[in-house]
């Protein structure tokens, strides 16, 4: 008699899949992702007693795990084959834990499978290698909940009492929010420099054009700020323009090798589609959760990438030998290397247990999946099967040129340098873009451009000489890919939190995104100055990396997780007792010192930025109020008839340089393919939407409408996302239990979705709200089940009634009670007639 076993994965797209690869004698459920959690009150981690924590199941785990011990009444075996990383041990561990305790698994073995695709060659080979759960892993998933949850159990509270307003702190976001506030710091003080280029146009004898750059004048290597004012430069310029003997007078030539990129990895990935598709990280993490599930391609479902979550950048064998089958046959031998490529990381804390990000079948080329998948889905495979396949291939070889140019006094040089494709290599297939572009445009130094053919002795003729004068500029603002690559460098957090952490800081109000890049809002940096000021420790980056580098010595075994935390907790409990006694008054001296600059920056007029513009007596200060943060007078809230009211919101509507924001105008976003209507961004009274035009042939066809889901900015919007915005409500996807469609929308109460049940008999839409957190655009079938699942049920149990049946009154209980006397009663009011 064959084995019957009970296989747990996270999500039910993937437990269909899975459960048709391994057969009849598998029965595989989900758990929709964690069954625990801490519950968010105070003592859920116990630091008397040995740091113990209290679990607690969530509303809409009931029903999987209901279904989970229902299956193993019948079952032989339970197989726990959630994610291949901490989080998914985790999670096998916490179903483990529970059922144990519930007696659920008595006589039964139980078994650990991890895979690292979605694929039934990779889902046989796991589950002929099952192992026993990961004791390490866990412990490391231990201290790091505990941790996250004291810091921010703890801190919370304070910011709450202190810094009214505030919304929250963690271990990892208030760190993250410091990178992004220091920045703003710098660009705040930073004092541009003055300098020049002089360039110069020269032709062959040939009549070939190219530009030069002045390098040495009068015997002088120049560097950046020799020039540094119009007099200098226009001496410069003279003396180019009295010289008529110009003459090649040195020419170096150089063959280089660039060498080809590691393939992606969580933080790379999301870094490449942030400045190539324009994707945020939390976007980047759905759309591949969804390749990685797997998708529906004649007929069959399967994984196209490997697992997202990874700092490990090695290929397996069997990937290196297809992906140089691939290179071949597409581009030839030449552009195969003679051995595959190895590749080992260079970021602090990378664990290399797993593969790096790439197709689950390398020959399965981009142009195959054309229009079986959606373009965004289409857009990230592509940027990953290019990625991967580049890696392997031959590296690219460039010819460098530098020439030096000079009359015969040599009383200047200028210098042209070029560069040519001698072998493209994997260049023909991939190229990676940079995050912030050199603010020299106009320097020949960085044109990859070819020059002619310059030989030692070659007269010249000069066409134009010009002066350009700039300015040095103060260093960029983060976007997501910069922040990424700065928080992956410093060694703070995974790759695979991320896209959480730049989330929440947007959800608190702490920073805001404009034209793709992070601006710290007032309320952001007053809890960053409180921090930097009361908890310094803990917002230091080489703090916050040091505990990530202890989580790592637990999973590896190497050191235990209570006393880790028990070293911390002991250090970090004494800095919040300092603060019991902390003055609120005591606080705002301490922000107003800090922000003064920031809140009142030296007006160019002179006058003083602090007085105040409405007594023309008082200072203007920081001040604290029930709701928040605001500058006041000084004189407000004195209990005199001349008290001054005046009041000013932090984060009022001025720009970064201190002037009035632009008013948000209608932007033309291109025409609908399908039907060549123009398609636009707008703001309107009830907030921004997109629109596309009427249909000019129909007289009583008019726009269609759509407004943002909350968070996207009007500036921000791009062409696909309007397209994708105006296609709600979307088709997510089959219910797999219900077998009912699931559509995805927005109305007037925010993001939805909806399904068909029936209710009394009558098939009926039950719309259930997304959390805030959630993208209606990329939400995945098995996250949409999943917040489907828990608004059923709280709708079962009396809440949330948007779209259920409704909510009956309350009976009217019976009450006795005694007469007034006319006695007790205050007579009526007479009305006047």
């Amino acid at each position: 008699m064959s084995e019957k076993s009970v296989v747990i994965v996270e999500s039910p797209a993937k437990a269909k899949t899975i459960e048709a690869y391994l057969g009849k004698d598998y029965k595989v459920l989900a758990s929709y992702g964690h069954i625990r959690d801490l519950p968010s009150k105070n003592g859920s981690v116990d630091t008397e007693n040995n740091f113990a924590m209290s679990w607690a199941m969530s509303d809409r785990s009931s029903k999987p795990v209901s279904a989970i011990k229902s299956a193993l009444k019948s079952a032989d075996k339970l197989i726990l084959a959630t994610d291949p990383d901490r989080e998914g041990e985790a999670i096998s561990w916490h179903i483990q834990d529970m059922l144990e305790k519930g007696g659920q698994l008595k006589g039964k073995k139980v078994e650990r499978v991890a895979f690292n695709a979605v694929t039934k060659s990779s889902i046989i080979e796991a589950f002929s290698h099952p192992r026993q759960l990961d004791q390490d892993l866990v412990d490391a998933y231990m201290g790091r909940r505990a941790l996250d949850y004291l810091v921010g159990f703890s801190l919370s509270p304070i910011l709450w009492r202190k810094l009214p307003g505030s919304r929250s702190a963690g271990r990892v976001q208030s760190v993250a929010l410091r990178i992004i506030c220091d920045r703003e710091h710098e660009i705040e003080k930073f004092i541009p420099q003055e300098y020049w280029s002089i360039l110069a146009q020269v032709q062959t004898t040939k009549k070939e054009q190219f530009w030069t750059k002045l390098t040495h004048l009068r015997g002088e290597k120049l560097d950046k700020f020799t020039i540094n004012n119009e007099v200098l430069a226009k001496d410069a310029t003279d003396l180019i323009d009295s010289a008529d003997d110009l003459a090649v007078i040195k020419v170096e030539q150089k063959e280089t090798k660039r060498q080809p990129y590691a393939p992606f990895i969580t933080s790379s990935l999301q870094m490449e589609a942030s400045r190539k598709l324009g994707f945020g990280a939390a976007r980047t993490m759905r759309l591949a959760q969804q390749l990685y599930e797997g998708i529906n391609i004649g007929g069959e479902t399967a994984g196209l990438i490997t697992y997202m979550r990874t700092d490990g950048i090695s290929l397996s064998p069997e990937a290196i030998t297809q992906a140089r089958s691939v290179i071949e046959e597409d581009h030839g031998k030449q552009y195969v290397p003679s051995s595959p490529r190895v590749y080992k990381s260079k970021s602090k804390n990378a664990q290399e247990a797993h593969e790096a990000i790439r197709p689950t079948d390398i020959a399965r080329r981009p142009v195959m999946l054309k229009g079986k998948l959606d373009n965004d889905q289409w857009r990230l495979y592509d940027l990953i099967w290019k990625r991967t396949v580049a890696s392997q291939m031959e590296a690219a070889i460039m010819d460098r040129v530098a020439a030096d140019i000079a009359p015969k006094n040599q009383s200047f040089i200028l210098r042209a340098n070029g560069q040519t494709i001698k072998f493209p290599g994997f260049l023909a297939l991939y190229t990676e873009d940079t995050d912030d572009k050199s603010v020299d445009d106009d320097d020949p130094d960085k044109d990859d451009r070819r020059l002619p053919r310059l030989i030692e002795n070659d007269a010249l003729d000069k066409n134009d000489v010009q002066s350009n004068q700039h300015f040095t500029q103060p260093p960029p603002r983060y976007s997501e890919a910069s922040l990424v690559k700065k928080l992956e460098e410093e060694g703070i957090g995974r790759p695979s939190t991320y896209a959480s952490i730049i989330q929440v800081l947007q959800d608190r109000n702490y920073v805001r995104v404009e034209q793709k890049r992070f601006f710290p809002e007032d309320r952001g940096r007053i809890v960053t100055v409180f921090l930097k000021r009361y908890f310094p420790r803990y917002v230091e980056l080489d703090f916050t990396a040091s505990m990530e580098e202890d989580l790592d010595k637990i999973a590896e075994g190497k050191t235990q997780w209570r006393t880790m935390l028990a070293g911390f907790w002991k250090d970090f409990q004494g800095a919040i007792d300092e603060t019991k006694d902390l003055r609120i008054t005591e606080v705002i001296d301490e922000l107003d010192a800090a922000l003064n600059e920031h809140f009142f920056p030296p007006r160019a007029d002179g006058t003083d930025p602090k007085k105040c513009p409405k007594c023309d007596e008082g200072r203007l200060s920081l001040k604290l109020g029930k709701f928040g943060a605001f500058i006041g007078c000084t004189n407000y809230g004195k209990e005199k008839e001349d008290a001054c009211k005046y009041t000013q919101k932090l984060d009022a509507e001025l720009t970064s340089d201190g002037e009035a924001r632009p008013v948000a105008e209608p932007m033309d976003l291109g025409k609908d393919p399908k039907t060549g209507r123009l398609v636009s961004a707008r703001p309107g009274p009830y907030g921004p939407y997109v629109q596309i035009d009427a249909d000019p042939e129909d007289k009583k066809s008019k726009p269609k409408r759509q407004g943002l889901p909350k968070g996207m900015a009007l500036e921000n919007v791009t062409f696909e996302e309007a397209l994708d915005l105006l296609a709600l409500p979307r088709e997510v996807g089959i219910h797999p239990d219900k077998e009912e469609m699931i559509k995805a929308g927005i109305g007037r109460f925010g993001p939805f979705l909806v399904i068909t049940q029936v209710v009394d008999g009558k098939r009926k839409p039950i719309y259930i709200s997304m959390p805030k957190d959630e993208d209606i655009l990329t939400v995945t079938l098995s996250r949409a089940v999943e917040i489907v699942e828990a608004g059923l049920l709280k709708k079962a149990q009396g809440g949330g009634r948007r779209g259920g049946a409704k909510k009956k009154a309350p009976a009217k209980k019976k009450t006795t009670t005694k007469k007034k006397t006319t006695a007790s009663r205050k007579p009526a009011a007479k009305k006047k007639v």
